[in-house]
């Protein structure tokens, strides 16, 4: 997923945790939550995903140095 798709997500949970809050309603509020906790973790999973990749490639330019 990308950032892009990853922030709309979050914004549409905090959207949807604001209307359930302001109309009473638990259910579309926790829907919202869900989905911010949701999108967190796939921002979380992609900078780790970014980090591995850039680590790899250091890695791979190092070692073709060395040849």
């Amino acid at each position: 997923m990308s950032d892009l798709s990853n922030k709309a997500r979050e914004l549409g949970g905090k959207a949807k945790e604001k209307v359930g809050d302001l109309t009473g309603d638990e259910e579309l509020k926790g829907e919202g939550q869900a989905d911010q906790v949701d999108s967190k973790v796939r921002q979380a999973a992609d900078n780790v995903k970014d980090a591995v990749q850039g680590a790899a490639d250091r890695v791979k330019g190092a070692l073709k140095r060395n040849d």
